[in-house]
C-alpha cells in the first residue's frame, strides 16, 4: 500500500484514532533530504504490515506543522494510541526508520 497523504481533515481519523503505530513524515517537495527520504517512506508503506505510514505536505498542512511543532524538515513522529512516542529530525536510513517505529 502506497503511504497515506495526511491532512487536517483526516489526521485524527487516520493517526490519532488510529489501533496500530503510525510514522508521519513531515516533509515539502523542495526539500533535498525530504526527496531523499520520500522513497524509503513509500517503500516501508509497501513491505510493513501492522503500521500505518503517511506523509504530511508541509506546504499544505502548515496548522499541522505548527501543532507537531515542526521546525525543520523532514521531520519524522511516531504515533502510538494517539500520543507522539518518538519524534526525529533530518534524513534517516530504512534502518533507522524501522527501528523508530520498533520492526
Amino acid at each position: 500500500m502506497a503511504a497515506l497523504h495526511f491532512t487536517k481533515d483526516n489526521f485524527e481519523q487516520e493517526v490519532l484514532k488510529s489501533d496500530v503505530p503510525v510514522l508521519v513524515d513531515f516533509w515539502a517537495t523542495w526539500c533535498g533530504p525530504c526527496q531523499m527520504v520520500l522513497p524509503i517512506i513509500e517503500e516501508l508503506a509497501d513491505e510493513l504490515q501492522g503500521v500505518k505510514i503517511g506523509k504530511v505536505n508541509v506546504d499544505e498542512e502548515m496548522e499541522l506543522a505548527k501543532q507537531y511543532r515542526v521546525m525543520s524538515i523532514p521531520t519524522l513522529i511516531v504515533f502510538k494510541n494517539g500520543e507522539k512516542a518518538e519524534m526525529s529530525v533530518g534524513a534517516k536510513s530504512k534502518e533507522e526508520i524501522k527501528a523508530m517505529l520498533g520492526v
